[in-house]
C-alpha cells in the first residue's frame, strides 16, 4: 500500500483474482471530501509565552518558502519514505519501545548513528543525511537521503532493512512490511513516548472514525520528489494525485484486519477516506485553473493546527486556527 492522500477503496471478488482484477471488476467508489482553501487573514505575530510578540508570517512569505524549493534540473533528487511493523516472533505481538530502544540505541553504538532524544528517550537517530524516526505504533520509518537514482535508493533500503532486522532479531523480533496490522487492535499496540503523539492521539477520534487506525496501524512507502518552477510543480502535483487509486490498486496488500479477510485489496486506502477531512482528502482544486504556489499556501495556512513546539514540549492547540494563532488569539503557550 502506497498512498499520501485518500483514494477509492477496492472489494476484492470472491473468485479471488489478482488485485488487478479486483480492482477492474469491483470498484466501490465513495466520494472524497474535497478541500478547498478559504481567504488567507490579514498577517500577524503570535504572542511568545514570556508575552513578547514573535515576527509576523504573512502568505508572502509562506508562497516564498515553497518557491524557494525550485531546483534546476541537475539537482533533482529523490527521497523515500519507508515504513514496516516490528512484531515478536513468538507471540506475533508488535514491537514495543523496549525492543525499539534497543534497535534505535544499536545503530548509534554500532554503526555511527546520532540520537534523536525526547527527554530521556532516543526517539529515532540520523546519518549521512537519512533519519529513522518512530510512528505512534512503534512503526520503524526510514527517510532516506535525497539520491540521484532508484538504484542507490534500492541500495539504501537494502542496508537499513538488513541492520535493522539484525538488531530486532537479538530481541526475537522481526519487521513485516503491509500496509494495515493484520492482527491486532489499536489498543493492543504500545504508544511510543513522544509528546505529538498524546496529542494526535486525543485530537483524532473528533475528526474522523479511523484516524486511530492510521496512526497505530498503518505502514506506507512514500516518495519525495523536486520540482524546477510552478508549472513542474503543478504537473507533478496534478500527476501524482491522478496516479494515486492505480498506485493503490497495483500495491494493495492490506486485506486483513483483527485476524480477519475483510474483502478489501486495501485497507489502508479506507482508512484514508475518513482520518482527518481538514487535511487529508481528494484535493479537487489543484486540478482547477488558478492552481500554483499561492494557492497551495492559502490552503496549508488554513488546516488546524496540532500542537506548538515551544522549550522542548509539544503544547496542545489542536484545531486551533493557525490565523487565530498569529493574531495572539490562541492562549500563548508557556
Amino acid at each position: 500500500d502506497m498512498i499520501a492522500f485518500a483514494a477509492p477503496s477496492t472489494r476484492r471478488p470472491a473468485s479471488r483474482g489478482r488485485a488487478s482484477d479486483g480492482v477492474a471488476t469491483k470498484a466501490r467508489v465513495r466520494r472524497a471530501a474535497v478541500l478547498r482553501p478559504r481567504a488567507a487573514a490579514a498577517p500577524s505575530s503570535a504572542t511568545r509565552g514570556d508575552g513578547t510578540r514573535a515576527a509576523a508570517v504573512t502568505r508572502e512569505q509562506c508562497v516564498e518558502f515553497i518557491r524557494s524549493g525550485c531546483k534546476p534540473k541537475s539537482a533533482f533528487r529523490i527521497g523515500t519514505e519507508h515504513e514496516k511493523f516490528g512484531f515478536d516472533a513468538e507471540t506475533k505481538r508488535r514491537m514495543d519501545y523496549d525492543v525499539v530502544n534497543h534497535i534505535l540505541t544499536g545503530l548509534v553504538d554500532r554503526h555511527g548513528w546520532k540520537p534523536i532524544m525526547e527527554k530521556e528517550n532516543i526517539i529515532g537517530c540520523t546519518a549521512s543525511k537519512q533519519s529513522v524516526t518512530l510512528e505512534p505504533g512503534g512503526q520503524f520509518e526510514l527517510s532516506g537521503a535525497p539520491l540521484e537514482t532508484l538504484h542507490e535508493t534500492r541500495d539504501e533500503v537494502k542496508w537499513h532493512l538488513e541492520t535493522t532486522s539484525a538488531l530486532a532479531l537479538e530481541k526475537n523480533h522481526k519487521f513485516l512490511g503491509l500496509g494495515f496490522d493484520p492482527k491486532w487492535a489499536v489498543n493492543d499496540v504500545p504508544m511510543m513516548p513522544k509528546g505529538r503523539y498524546k496529542i494526535m492521539r486525543a485530537y483524532m477520534p473528533k475528526k474522523g472514525t479511523r484516524g486511530l487506525d492510521m496512526m497505530f496501524r498503518t505502514c506506507t512507502i512514500q516518495v519525495n520528489l523536486d520540482f524546477e518552477s510552478e508549472i513542474d510543480m503543478i504537473r507533478k502535483f496534478r500527476t501524482s494525485l491522478a496516479l494515486q487509486p492505480l498506485a493503490t490498486a497495483l500495491f494493495a496488500n492490506s486485506a486483513f484486519v483483527d485476524g480477519v479477510d475483510t474483502g478489501y485489496q486495501s485497507m489502508r486506502s479506507d482508512v484514508w477516506r475518513d482520518t482527518d477531512n481538514d487535511r487529508t482528502g481528494t484535493l479537487a482544486w489543484v486540478f482547477e485553473d488558478d492552481f500554483g504556489f499561492e494557492k497551495y499556501a492559502d490552503y496549508v495556512m488554513n488546516v488546524p493546527m496540532y500542537f506548538v513546539y515551544r522549550n522542548g514540549t509539544y503544547v496542545d492547540v489542536s484545531g486551533e486556527s493557525w490565523h487565530d494563532f498569529m493574531a495572539g488569539e490562541v492562549a500563548p503557550p508557556p
